[in-house]
């Protein structure tokens, strides 16, 4: 079954010209889809915590059970592959693999690894492993969590253990999925686990994060012993003043740097933004940064991964004109442009992505990027068969794509892009209210069904690696 372009003919013609050799996958993560929380010796990650905690998920929900995908992996890498796409961007579960967080391997949490990849590869599809998608082990936590400097270091060994096992036929890694949301949502804003409110914990778990991401790289690249891909995801968005009113400028400036420029100038240049660190002293934080610290943290990669949804415009003042709200720091309110939103009320802005990428590419020139997470969630609506329609994440999709085409053509080395996700699955705070799949699962049965997203997104997929136009 084919699908309807929501394209215009300009964007359509940008799509096809995108080179066969371009990426199309999909993507998940451990917690959201696997289940088996109990089995074959995997202990709890702080997300198996969380949940448990009156009022922290919504309806009490947990990834307990989630797709069952620890059961039904071999049919979900078919599903793949009927897809059309050509690469599959997993995680690896760290209490699965390494129980409590530290000590050798469980051979059963690999095993199931194993069987992925396997299977993935004799399907034809690359497997793309994410090393940390927020899954810590509770016992890591216990011991201070990302805060703490040891917990680095546990992530290295863990890292190796996968890496050891893996690399002989997994190419592509990325250490950490979107480290801004493991420090601020779980140790800033307590959203997600660890539920965690101490902005000063978070910066540390910043640098942190940012320093397992080094020292994993710079193990995984003397170990390898074929040629590999190395790498890193950040979530990323334009930060853009609502006037030009110094307020509102500094806001936006604010809100970059530690949304952007906290991450990615370490990364790339060893060094953390001046104006950052003002900020963070001004609230009395200062980054637990020892000698060779960013030595380690900008150890070269090969890749950039961009999990992109949306695009802020940002004031400096609240609602009531203040400047500075209840605990004396500078307001950094994020203004509604009046676009159309998805579920989760995020705007949709797919300009937003080409702006993103052009920056990157001019202020970190010489970073290959891969969009590694982008999509949206909408409210489906099945039909008696099962099949979702939605001419919503189609269009999501479709502009989306056209942006880092857009984006690719002002100059951007954009080398593929990833939906996300696969499947409906477990959506960490919001439990299963939100869908994201372009393949739905009705969670009673575990029946998956490829909604019109999904079939557009392997149609378009076959068509540009093959060189077909529309």
């Amino acid at each position: 079954m084919t699908t309807t372009s929501p394209l215009t003919s300009a964007q359509s013609d940008l799509i096809a010209g995108l080179p066969p050799s371009f990426r199309w996958g999909v993507a998940t993560s451990a917690y959201q889809i696997e289940g088996a929380v109990h089995e074959d010796g995997r202990t709890a990650s702080i997300w198996d915590t969380f949940c448990r905690v009156p009022g922290a998920v919504a309806n009490g929900e947990t990834g307990d059970v989630a797709c069952d995908h620890y059961h039904r992996m071999p049919q979900d890498v078919a599903l793949i592959q009927d897809l059309g796409v050509d690469t599959y961007r997993f995680s690896v579960a760290w209490p699965r693999v390494q129980p409590g967080g530290r000590g050798p391997a469980n051979p059963a949490g690999l095993a199931f690894y194993d069987r992925l990849v396997d299977e993935l590869l004799g399907r034809g599809v690359d497997p793309w492993v994410t090393l940390y998608h927020w899954d810590l082990p509770q016992e890591l936590e216990d011991a201070g969590g990302w805060p703490a400097r040891d917990t680095a270091y546990r992530f290295t060994d863990y890292a190796m253990l996968v890496f050891d096992q893996l690399s002989d036929r997994v190419r592509s890694w990325t250490t950490l999925n979107e480290p801004w949301c493991s420090a601020m949502l779980g140790y800033a804003y307590g959203a997600h686990a660890p539920g965690r409110r101490d902005f000063t914990a978070a910066m540390h778990a910043v640098h942190h994060l940012l320093l397992g991401h080094g020292l994993a790289t710079q193990r995984m690249r003397a170990a390898a012993t074929r040629p590999v891909e190395l790498g890193i995801t950040l979530n990323m968005g334009t930060a853009v003043a609502q006037t030009d009113s110094e307020l509102d400028r500094a806001a936006a400036r604010r809100a970059d740097g530690l949304g952007t420029r906290i991450y990615l100038d370490p990364l790339r240049y060893g060094r953390y933004p001046s104006d950052v660190l003002t900020d963070l002293a001004a609230r009395g934080v200062e980054l637990p940064v020892r000698p060779g610290d960013l030595e380690i943290i900008s150890a070269p990669f090969d890749l950039l991964g961009v999990n992109y949804y949306s695009s802020h415009v940002f004031s400096g003042v609240d609602d009531n004109g203040r400047a500075e709200d209840a605990d004396g720091n500078p307001v950094e309110r994020a203004v509604p442009r009046g676009l159309p939103t998805t579920a989760m009320d995020w705007e949709i802005f797919p300009q937003g992505l080409t702006d993103l990428l052009v920056r990157i590419s001019r202020d970190y020139p010489g970073l290959p990027i891969v969009i590694t997470e982008s999509g949206a969630a909408f409210d489906d609506r099945p039909d008696e068969t099962g099949f979702v329609r939605d001419d919503d994440r189609t269009a999501y999709l479709a502009t989306h794509i056209a942006a880092v085409a857009t984006a690719r053509q002002a100059g951007a080395d954009v080398r593929g892009y990833f939906a996300w996700s696969l499947l409906d699955n477990f959506e960490w705070a919001y439990g299963y209210d939100k869908r994201f799949g372009i393949v739905r699962v009705d969670y009673d049965t575990q029946a998956r069904v490829p909604k019109q997203s999904a079939l557009w997104y392997g149609d378009t997929a076959r068509r540009v690696r093959s060189g077909v136009s529309e």
